[in-house]
């Protein structure tokens, strides 16, 4: 096996194998070969493969690169998993990480921003992107109280976390778009979302590949404050988009931050040093 398709499996994992589930994988791709590395797509909690299918995955496979978006376990068309883990959509991330042509840039948004890093421990992604990263501690979980409590509460006793139109996306979406987005949201599971507030931190990534963070200062689920220390975490600054919601990829102005992706992308950014 190849370099670019090498997975670290721990002995417990060996021991305690994820169950398999049948995943739901969205794609498209460029007319032409052009020898940029393949960008796998993970949406936040509740959302699924739906959510970059709407623009980001076209707008990707226009410049050339091969675009796919996974949906987590329990989450748009993949097979429902009440009591999936976090280990559980990391294993669905890099079991398809791992099936794909070329060594991959792991792109994650929200919560997904998450599990993207726990896969970086077991895949060794050529690049990772953090969007609105929800990397999980009680600052963000207080943020999300203050600003919606009544869905928010619920989470903590196991329902699915409720946002609404204001966290999620920014005044110049029209309200009928807002409304079909907000219709799709599902939920993760229970445990998933208790671990995303208690759970261990990820464990540092192969290769160390290079890791671009970036979200707007004006979320009202991601304060600036997290971007600032999940871009930390990576050795970097945050990259960021005034006026934007939550929900970058479906918002009014989706184009700037996919953009700055791609830009960021052909720019070939190297390893981190050390």
């Amino acid at each position: 096996m190849s370099a670019e398709r090498v997975r670290v499996v721990r002995a417990w994992e060996w021991a305690r194998p994820e169950r398999a589930a049948r995943r739901e994988v969205l794609s498209a791709l460029p007319p032409l070969e052009q020898a940029k590395p393949p960008l796998l797509f993970v949406p936040g909690f509740g959302h699924g493969a739906w959510a970059f299918a709407e623009h980001w995955l076209e707008h990707a496979a226009s410049r050339g690169f091969p675009a796919y978006a996974v949906s987590l376990r329990g989450h748009g068309g993949s097979e429902p998993a009440p009591d999936a883990t976090l280990r559980s959509y990391t294993h669905d991330v890099v079991q398809v990480a791992a099936g794909l042509p070329r060594q991959a840039v792991l792109v994650g948004h929200g919560a997904g921003a998450r599990v993207v890093a726990h896969a970086l421990a077991r895949y060794p992604a050529r690049a990772a992107v953090l969007v609105a990263p929800v990397l999980g501690d009680w600052a963000t979980f207080g943020t999300a109280l203050r600003r919606n409590p009544l869905g928010t509460l619920p989470a903590v006793l196991g329902a699915g976390l409720r946002l609404n139109r204001r966290q999620l996306f920014s005044r110049e979406l029209p309200d009928a778009d807002a409304r079909r987005y907000a219709a799709r949201l599902g939920r993760a599971s229970r445990r998933a979302q208790w671990q995303l507030l208690s759970g261990p931190g990820p464990e540092p990534a192969v290769g160390r590949p290079p890791v671009l963070v970036l979200g707007s200062p004006d979320d009202r689920v991601v304060p600036p404050a997290a971007l600032t220390r999940a871009a930390r975490r990576y050795a970097s600054a945050p990259l960021l988009f005034p006026g934007m919601g939550h929900d970058l990829m479906l918002d009014a102005r989706w184009r700037e931050p996919v953009d700055a992706i791609l830009d960021w992308l052909e720019k070939d950014p190297a390893p981190a040093a050390g």
